[in-house]
């Protein structure tokens, strides 16, 4: 692997959580807030893969997705935040339900030419629902939860109806069911 040699980022514009930075002609986009992405991937017990439905303003549409969140992007996390507590607080915020523990699934960049934006899945383990969900503040998530055997179904008729899929939902089929599991 050749390495790059040092370059001097410049930076295009910031808001208020994100910043367009040139580096060395290269356009991208970088994070103020939060140190990388959790995604959750949550079957349930019934092997029913837990999804949030939500608007999105950058795509200008509704969006279904894994359940997930920033690592470390409220003030008083900051530094202190680890994946595993990001993703108990996401799930439970999103979706209401808990997991008896989480194991890593896959780490990697979001989408390399427009950000450097890092994105952990994790698996949660012994998903229960403890609360209602439906996110914090103004989010006003759905949650869905879909057997297995009907996501790929369920998700075509969710696309027809005008939703964007998050490209991440289909990593969660990677994931055996529990029944797999018995075996």
């Amino acid at each position: 692997m050749t390495k790059r040699p040092p370059s001097t980022d410049r930076s295009l514009g910031r808001g208020r959580r994100l910043e367009l930075i040139d580096r060395g002609g290269w356009e991208f986009v970088t994070r103020l807030t939060g140190s990388e992405v959790v995604g959750i991937v949550a079957w349930t017990a019934e092997d029913e893969l837990l999804l949030v439905e939500q608007d999105r303003p950058a795509v200008n549409a509704r969006t279904i997705e894994l359940p997930a969140g920033l690592v470390g992007d409220e003030p008083e996390l900051a530094g202190i935040d680890t994946i595993e507590r990001a993703a108990a607080r996401e799930l439970l915020e999103e979706t209401g339900c808990r997991a008896c523990s989480f194991r890593l699934l896959w780490r990697g960049a979001a989408s390399s030419g427009l950000t450097d934006e890092m994105v952990t899945l994790m698996v949660a383990e012994g998903v229960e629902r403890v609360a209602a969900g439906g996110g914090v503040g103004t989010e006003e998530i759905v949650v869905h939860a879909v057997s297995r055997s009907r996501l790929l179904d369920w998700l075509a008729e969710a696309q027809r109806r005008g939703a964007v899929i998050d490209i991440k939902v289909g990593l969660a089929l990677l994931v055996p069911s529990s029944a797999d599991d018995r075996r």
